[in-house]
C-alpha cells in the first residue's frame, strides 16, 4: 500500500523543470484536496534532493516556505525559468 507521503513525493518528483504546482493542487492529486498544510509538512521534512520541493508554491502565487530558506527557493525557481 502506498502511503499519503509517498503519493505526495511521487507527484512532486514529476513536476517538470521550470513549472510549479500549488500545495492545494498536489493535495488534490494525492487524493486529499484539503490536506494542503500536510503537503507543506511532508515537503519540509524531505531530504531527498531528487524531489524538487521548491517547485511547490502557494495557490495565490506567493513563493511559500522552503526547508533551505525562501531566498534559496526563489533563486532555484528563477534559475529554472532561464
Amino acid at each position: 500500500m502506498i502511503t499519503f507521503k509517498n503519493k505526495v513525493l511521487k507527484i512532486v518528483a514529476k513536476i517538470p523543470r521550470g513549472k510549479t504546482m500549488s500545495y492545494k493542487e498536489v493535495a488534490g492529486l494525492a487524493g486529499s484536496p484539503r490536506a494542503y498544510r500536510a503537503i507543506g509538512n511532508i515537503l519540509n521534512k524531505n531530504h531527498n534532493s531528487k524531489i524538487p520541493c521548491y517547485r511547490v508554491i502557494c495557490s495565490d502565487g506567493r513563493i511559500g516556505e522552503y526547508r533551505l530558506g525562501e531566498k534559496k527557493k526563489k533563486l532555484l525557481l528563477e534559475k529554472e525559468k532561464n
